[in-house]
This record gives C-alpha cells, structure tokens and sequence, in this order.
C-alpha cells in the first residue's frame, strides 16, 4: 500500500461503501462532496484498483471494493481494541470481553456466567449488546463483538459454538386464563386462540422449531403479532392479545400477569449457544472459554 494511504482514507472509503452515496457520506464526515471524491479518486490511483462503479447518481462497489470493505472493517476495529485495551491497561484494568446475546439469556445464564468469571478476573469489563442471531453472527465476522448467545443449529465457518443450555418451551397465558397446568391436556386446546410469537427473521431455525410444535398438535397457528423482543410479548398477552410459547428460560416470578405451563411432553426442545470467532485474539475470550469448559457446557 502507498504510504500516502493515511487512516482517514480507509475511514473515506468506509463512509462512502456503508452508504453508497458521495453527499451523504461527505455530510457524515464534515467534508466538502468534491473533496471526498478527490479524495477516493486519488486512493483508486494509489492502489491501482477500481473501489466503487459509478454510474450517473448511483455509486456501487466493485467486487475489489467489496472484500475491501469487509477486510477494511475488521482490521480498523482491531485496532480501535488495541487502544482501548491500552487505554483500559492506562487505568489499571486487564481488558474487554463484548458480548452479544438474545434476550433469553440475559435472563439467568449471563448474569451467572459473569459472577463466575469475575472471581478469577476481577479486573475485566463487560460490555453487553442484545441483538439477534443474524446480528451477532455479522458482527463476530466483524469481530465487533468476542462472544455471542444465540440460538441457531449451525454458524459459518469460521465461527465455533458450544451449547450452553438446553432446556424445554413453555406456553404463556394471561394469568387469568381459564387453562392452567391443573387442567392443559394438549396445545390442541388453543387451536382457536391468537399467537404471540418471536419474529420469524429473529432466527428461522428456531421459528420452524416452534412450528413443529403445531404441525404436531395438528392446527396452524392463528399469529397475531410478531417481535423479537420477550418484554413485549408479554406485555401483549397481559393485555389479552394472544398466547405464546417461548424457552423456559424466560419464564421469571417478576412476570406477574401471565403464567406458564412448561411443556415437557413434547420432543422439541431449544439451545442456546455460545459462538465466537475462532480467530479472534482477545485473551479474555480464551479465559471465558475456559469457563464454559470448567462448568462442564458442550
């Protein structure tokens, strides 16, 4: 690469690559529109390569451009880590673990996981980002994240998991309902009632999982509204908009206007997974491996 290539010019080309558009990202980045393109014009003859197509208004990346971005990406936020672990070391902390998760996991494996971990690491900071499995996996590519907790049956290459929990579904109703374990037979009960389930974008797998569920009780389900959020679902059935069935793990006292009845009869069951990057070169992660490993997850 041309020593005139500076950071600032890899920044230039990531604001135009993110959105294809030489105002917008000019805007972005306080500069003049005909400076930035200088400026990306320049970089393509410094490099001897053809980064964006551009055809009247509309800006595309090349092929080139393409895998430029991606590399371009990591590798600038593995140095924004190597400064902020410098900095963290400035203030006498041993380092950072960010860790992504889905909102199930929040709910009693983390906290656990990292009370344990803080009693051979004391001095390690946390940072914990809820998103959904696609994000996750993008982002431990990006390695914008060390560690992720998701719930999917397989992860690119590149990526390893091991399964943290596997645990059974269980159906949620308003608590005034009119079934509750005393007398539930079957799902088929609610075979007249609206739905109130996790968004099929939030993890396909897992969606036609819970499918499964009705194919087996022999009725599609009647979906009232979708989310991905647990909060919300049980907000709507709380105030009578539906039912639902979500992982045992999210079932907490705190909830108190709807019940549970865990379904144990049924063979479905869901995991969560913990993922990372194998390549990623944080020693925090290599020590909350070792955890996993020590408490006995596969």
């Amino acid at each position: 690469m041309s020593n005139q290539i500076e950071i600032r010019h890899l920044k230039y080309f990531l604001a135009v690559a993110e959105d294809l558009h030489f105002r917008k990202a000019a805007e972005r980045l306080y500069i003049s529109q005909p400076g930035l393109s200088r400026q990306i014009k320049q970089m393509e003859d410094d490099l001897g390569i053809q980064l964006f197509e551009r055809h009247n208004r509309k800006v595309k990346l090349t092929h080139v451009g393409e895998y430029l971005k991606f590399e371009i990406t990591k590798n600038l936020k593995n140095l924004s880590q190597i400064i902020n672990h410098a900095k963290l070391l400035q203030n006498g902390k041993e380092g950072s673990l960010t860790i992504g998760y889905v909102g199930s996991a929040i709910q009693k494996i983390i906290p656990e996981l990292l009370l344990k971990f803080k009693e051979n690491s004391p001095n390690i900071i946390f940072v914990l980002k809820e998103m959904d499995n696609q994000k996750q996996v993008e982002n431990l590519l990006l390695q914008s994240i060390d560690i992720g907790f998701v719930r999917l049956d397989r992860v690119p290459t590149g990526l390893s998991f091991r399964s943290v929990l596997i645990e059974t579904f269980c159906l949620v109703l308003p608590k005034d309902h009119p079934i509750d374990s005393s007398n539930f037979k079957s799902l088929s009960q609610f075979k007249d009632e609206y739905f109130i389930l996790f968004d099929p974008k939030f993890s396909p797998p897992y969606y036609e999982k819970v499918m499964r569920i009705f194919d087996d009780n022999d009725f599609t389900p009647k979906v009232s509204h979708s989310t991905i959020h647990a909060n919300s679902i049980f907000k709507l059935i709380e105030n009578n908009f539906g039912i639902s069935i979500v992982p045992k793990s999210l079932q907490m006292p705190y909830y108190q206007n709807v019940k549970f009845i865990e379904l144990t009869d049924i063979p479905q069951r869901t995991t969560l997974s913990a993922v990372w990057d194998r390549k990623n070169t944080n020693p925090a992660l290599d020590d909350f491996l070792k955890l996993l490993k020590r408490n006995n997850y596969k």
